[in-house]
């Protein structure tokens, strides 16, 4: 990547971007907003959890991301009889009785891993480790994950039975929380029409690994003032109940807010953020733009708020 400056580099990040959007239309139809969010991660090196119930491409989006990106991929489909070595790979004694390490399906550049509340905790901190650590331990040797890493998980909201709910502290590893709703009327007119045809959309590779990398550094030396670093910790602070700088609203309906992670990630978010939009420092605008994927999954409501019916995205909206 030879741009003669860092300016030059970031006008070059958003005609990449653009590209990418454009490839990943071919076959996802609408969803502007979710790929956006994907794609504002990966360059974050976040970590995204999607909720949406099934039938919204979900696997398809990943699939496809991994495939204009030219990286590699692997779905992870988690069952309750999933083991941790279903995930991080298994030693196996070769024909020359030498105990031999055969890598899993984690050893990828894309994970998806669909519907993490179905498997056990011990199964979910398997995958869980290796997103923290970019690196898998097994009997004692410890073995490096390539970069880029990114892992898309996916939770279905209805049908809760026999489920594992991903506790606060491994919620808090997803950089975003991105909610999935149904398409347009218009949106949907246009999945029937593309999919009932006997013609396939092959998106072209837009990025290499190299790119994702370059582009990841550059992405952390934009510069932030002040002001957007005083707005960004002020609004995560907000979050936490009978704490100085708490807000009304939540004193009477959180019972826990948001910790340093994500104050991080609100910084790191809005410099991507600026970067696709084409600015070379991100403003309070862009921390509101990722705010709410970021805190959503990281504040909780007490027992009132549940009974008086407020959800989360209410106490959302009066913070931003």
């Amino acid at each position: 990547m030879d741009y003669k400056s860092d300016v030059e580099a970031i006008d070059a990040f958003v005609g990449k971007y653009k590209l990418l959007k454009n490839e990943i239309s071919k076959v996802i139809v609408g969803q502007d907003e979710v790929v956006k969010n994907i794609l504002i991660s990966i360059f974050s090196r976040g970590h995204c959890l999607l909720i949406g119930v099934p039938g919204l491409a979900k696997t398809l989006m990943v699939n496809t991301v991994s495939q204009v990106l030219g990286l590699t991929y692997s779905r992870i489909q988690f069952t309750p009889d999933l083991m941790p070595s279903d995930i991080v790979g298994t030693e196996i004694l070769d024909e020359n009785r030498k105990f031999k390490f055969i890598k899993g399906p984690v050893f990828a550049n894309i994970i998806l891993a669909d519907e993490i509340n179905r498997t056990p905790p011990k199964t979910q901190s398997a995958l869980l480790e290796a997103m923290q650590e970019k690196a898998v331990t097994v009997a004692g040797v410890s073995y490096k994950i390539g970069s880029p890493f990114f892992v898309l998980a996916t939770q279905n909201p209805i049908e809760q039975e026999g489920t594992y709910p991903l506790p606060e502290a491994q919620l808090d590893r997803f950089m975003f929380n991105v909610w999935l709703d149904y398409p347009s009327f218009e949106e949907e007119i246009n999945i029937v029409k593309s999919t009932t045809v006997d013609k396939d959309a092959t998106p072209n590779i837009v990025l290499t690994a190299e790119e994702i990398l370059f582009f990841q550094h550059l992405v952390r030396k934009i510069p932030v003032t002040d002001n957007v670093y005083n707005y960004a910790v002020k609004l995560v602070s907000q979050t936490r109940p009978n704490t100085p700088n708490a807000h009304a609203m939540v004193n009477n309906y959180l019972s826990w807010g948001a910790g340093p992670r994500a104050s991080q990630y609100l910084i790191i978010g809005a410099k991507t953020h600026a970067a696709i939009m084409g600015k070379y420092a991100p403003d309070i605008e862009d921390v509101k733009a990722v705010a709410a994927n970021i805190l959503r999954h990281r504040i909780v409501k007490n027992y009132k708020a549940e009974a008086e019916g407020i959800t989360i995205e209410d106490i959302l909206g009066k913070l931003l």
